[in-house]
């Protein structure tokens, strides 16, 4: 597909492109940095999908790996569902043993501290800005099902 017709595509379909920036917060930030782990992960389909359903059994299996497997750096390396489970702080504290315990046992092996395992409160994903307003998980959520479901428009495999 030719960025023109794709451009064409987009447009008949009410979806409205996005021409971000890095740090513009009226830009959606949320759906492309999704896009990025989406495209780089390891469960990426290497074909179309047969049908609507396929597609949704995809999806089902990249959220399982994205919310139970994949380690986010932006809550120090761990998962999503580990971080509501509120069983990252302990995570967090075993890593933070652990490397102590390397440093004291081979202090030639380490030229500084230690790193930062302390659980980080408050989550962005660019950042906070003075004046921004926080946004909920279910706003991103909402924003992420809007886009699949304009992915999965713009492909033609809706039912």
């Amino acid at each position: 597909m030719k960025g023109a017709t794709l451009l064409a595509t987009m447009q008949r379909l009410g979806i409205v492109p996005s021409f971000s920036r890095p740090s513009v917060s009226h830009d959606n930030p949320f759906s492309e940095s999704l896009c990025r782990t989406l495209q780089y992960g390891p469960v990426y389909p290497t074909k179309p999908f047969a049908s609507l359903d396929a597609a949704r059994a995809w999806v089902v299996t990249f959220l399982q790996w994205y919310n139970h497997e994949y380690l986010h750096s932006g809550i120090r390396f761990t998962t999503p569902a580990s971080r509501h489970a509120g069983t990252d702080t302990a995570i967090l504290h075993n890593r933070d043993r652990v490397y102590h315990a390397a440093q004291r046992t081979h202090p030639s092996r380490w030229s500084g501290a230690t790193r930062n395992w302390t659980k980080i409160e408050r989550v962005t994903l660019n950042g906070l800005k003075e004046g921004a307003r926080s946004v909920s998980l279910r706003t991103v959520a909402r924003r992420a099902d809007a886009e699949a479901t304009s992915i999965l428009k713009l492909t033609g495999t809706t039912s």
